[in-house]
């Protein structure tokens, strides 16, 4: 597997146009990300990009811990390590746990057992089921989604849930295809 960037990033020094790098550094707090560097090659792909995950990281209803867990299994799932080491910081601020982390390596073979039981409530292990269904086969079951309806009966929860896994598919699914280097030091979530 070659480590080099398949297009090159835009440099800082001709990044532009101005008002959508401002837009993406007030997003992310003042800095811009490989990603956003990345992604500024197309000026509207950046400014549609950060409007979207703008408003799926920042404006849902859907509990940040169980956002962030979906991300990340997504970001194993995908082997999108960039993914992975933007988001797993921000699932253990939400309150996710070290033991959790390590065990979405599992996510594929083991979501209903009891290592995962014990781990995980009942909303956790549904949106582990749910990300796991919908990232490697993209059609959900009808016993899937009866989990989901049960752990989160309010439907904009679940069209919030089901709307993160499809947007972090596509940023995996972004990040690994261009080969997005990861950041030298620690920055803010894609």
């Amino acid at each position: 597997m070659t480590t080099s960037l398949r297009i090159p990033a835009v440099p800082d020094a001709e990044l532009g146009p101005s008002d959508i790098v401002a837009a993406v550094r007030q997003r992310r707090g003042g800095s811009l990300l490989n990603l956003d560097r990345m992604l500024l090659n197309s000026p509207a792909y950046a400014i549609g990009w950060n409007g979207f995950l703008g408003a799926v990281r920042n404006h849902l209803a859907l509990d940040a811990r169980l956002r962030e867990l979906a991300i990340c299994a997504v970001a194993v799932l995908n082997d999108a390590n960039y993914e992975l080491d933007q988001h797993a910081p921000e699932f253990l601020q939400a309150g996710g746990t070290p033991a959790q982390l390590a065990a979405l390596h599992e996510v594929v073979s083991a979501p209903d057992d009891l290592l995962f039981a014990s781990l995980f409530d009942q909303a956790e292990r549904a949106t582990l089921v749910l990300t796991r269904e919908m990232t490697l086969h993209v059609k959900v079951s009808d016993a899937c989604f009866d989990r989901v309806r049960l752990a989160l009966p309010d439907p904009q929860q679940q069209v919030e849930l089901v709307g993160v896994i499809a947007a972090y598919n596509m940023v995996s699914r972004f990040l690994v295809a261009l080969q997005v280097a990861p950041e030298l030091a620690p920055a803010a979530s894609v």
